[in-house]
């Protein structure tokens, strides 16, 4: 078996559909796709019902739900594929996904890993109130070091590594944008299992193989954990996840950048011999909260007295850390961006490189969109 493709899905009905059918009609069979069905309660073992006699299709039903990470493990344990790719149930991949990748993989001589872009789209309803849909011509915009197709040098990875624990991010951090070698990755791990297997593998695995090409659509909908993020709702987004964070010196403010902190932890405690001389930046994490802080005030859910008492949370050591921020350009580059935003949807401010899609109401109308829209430099 070549690909394994991993979908955990939890309620997912009314976006699972679109998903599946993106994989199993790309017109390739040497596939396998785990559906691992995390007690739904909703119409979602139904939809999956559907592609029951397809011989591609495994369905691995639970009678209680269990955690995010814990449903990953599950369907990943039951994989058997050479390689293996995690999709969201709000997720989509492009035509020609399973024959660009066997291409790589042969060019490259069976790579560990193989990054590549995407697209993102925000559902209606998704982020706030938002009517209609949004989308983003690129899910992540790597930096000048990552352009050109080719092999990851170890010394790129390791820097790139380097850059998180100063909560610096130079690749997507979603499973979805990357094509793993099954026997490199054993399980994941909690908070944000995807973070923490991409960083790991970094520092691990034998071959990184990058293409700029954008082979997926990665959605954010009502359910999944973009929403809670960008819409606010942090306890209902770790109630999601399953997760609880906690670690010395916590400071209210970003889940994800609480998250990120801890998986920075388990990271060191677990490769501490390839991050010797590493540690967790103090200060780029206060600046992380400190700017989501503002943005939750500037969305009207910190009030302006929450605001000043945690400012009185920062120590000494952390308020120097912070005007330190002063000196950093990419930093000043955001928050002047925020400052001076003219956008008024949340999810606009929020995202800056957010464009509106009227009349577009779903992921598969959007794929056939981008299908017919997107320039040769997008599509790239």
């Amino acid at each position: 078996m070549k690909f394994s493709v991993l979908l955990p899905t939890r309620n997912g009905g009314p976006y699972l559909e679109n998903c599946i059918n993106s994989i199993l009609g790309q017109g390739y069979d040497d596939l396998e796709l785990i559906i691992s069905d995390n007690a739904n309660t909703d119409k979602t073992p139904e939809i999956i019902a559907q592609y029951a006699s397809d011989p591609r299709v495994k369905i691995l039903r639970l009678e209680e739900p269990i955690s995010v990470t814990d449903n990953w493990n599950n369907a990943l344990f039951s994989a058997t594929g050479d390689y293996m790719m995690m999709m969201g149930d709000d997720d989509l991949l492009l035509p020609g996904y399973f024959a660009r990748m066997a291409q790589i993989i042969e060019k490259y001589e069976q790579p560990d890993c193989v990054l590549h872009n995407g697209y993102s789209y925000v559902a209606p309803n998704s982020i706030g109130q938002n009517e209609h849909g949004f989308y983003s011509r690129a899910h992540f915009n790597f930096g000048p070091d990552l352009t050109q197709e080719g092999v990851m040098p170890l010394d790129q990875r390791f820097s790139i590594v380097h850059d998180m624990f100063r909560f610096k991010v130079r690749i997507p951090l979603n499973m979805q944008t990357t094509l793993v070698r099954r026997d490199k990755l054993p399980r994941f791990h909690p908070p944000f299992p995807d973070h923490y297997a991409l960083n790991s593998l970094l520092l691990t695995a034998d071959k990184w193989v990058f293409s700029p090409e954008k082979l997926l659509v990665v959605g954010v909908s009502p359910k999944s954990f973009g929403h809670y993020f960008y819409s606010s709702k942090h306890k209902s987004g770790l109630a999601y996840l399953g997760i609880d964070p906690e670690f010395p010196g916590m400071l209210p403010g970003s889940d994800l950048t609480n998250g990120m902190h801890m998986w920075l932890n388990l990271l060191k405690k677990n490769l501490g011999a390839k991050l010797t001389g590493i540690e967790v930046d103090r200060g780029g994490y206060v600046r992380r909260q400190v700017f989501a802080w503002y943005m939750q005030k500037k969305l009207g859910v910190l009030s302006l007295a929450d605001f000043l008492v945690n400012l009185r949370l920062l120590s000494l050591r952390d308020w120097g850390g912070l005007l330190l921020s002063f000196f950093d350009k990419a930093s000043w580059s955001r928050f002047t961006k925020i400052v001076f935003s003219s956008r008024k949807s949340r999810a606009e401010i929020q995202w800056s490189s957010l464009q509106p899609l009227p009349g577009i109401v779903n992921i598969a109308q959007f794929s056939d969109w981008i299908t017919h829209h997107a320039t040769p430099d997008q599509k790239g």
